[in-house]
């Protein structure tokens, strides 16, 4: 009735998310969050390659959202030190370059994103703390 029509499925893989999120450890969250804006711009440019404006437009701006949002606010400056410091630099270029990328239907800067999240994803699973034990 509000909003947009939902499928079965969809509500069901919204219904998966809500309860992954429910559940998670606080590292499980910081993964959910790279995912999330990684999909965000794997979506965002299908729609530029197909030049769908508002979509990949939408979805720049999900993928700025989590990365402003989520994962550069999930820092903790107090106790990360020069890492936290450097790691809300990269997100604040992400975003600069999410937005370049929307502005100019650039393909190459949302690859550029896309390889930065997953650089910091890739060695954030790697401290999983719970495969070590604790």
């Amino acid at each position: 009735m509000f909003g947009r029509p939902s499928s079965p499925a969809r509500t069901y893989a919204d219904l998966g998310r809500e309860s992954d999120i429910s559940t998670a450890s606080p590292h499980r969250l910081i993964v959910l969050l790279f995912e999330g804006a990684q999909t965000a711009i794997n979506v965002a440019r299908v729609h530029a390659e197909q030049g769908n404006i508002a979509e990949r437009g939408a979805n720049i701006s999900k993928a700025i959202e989590i990365i402003s949002n989520g994962l550069k606010v999930s820092l903790d400056m107090e106790q990360g030190g020069e890492l936290a410091v450097r790691l809300a630099a990269l997100y604040d270029y992400m975003v600069s370059r999410l937005l370049w990328a929307n502005m100019k239907n650039d393909i190459a800067a949302l690859k550029e994103v896309l390889s930065l999240l997953g650089e910091i994803h890739g060695a954030w699973t790697q401290i999983d703390p719970e495969k070590q034990g604790g």
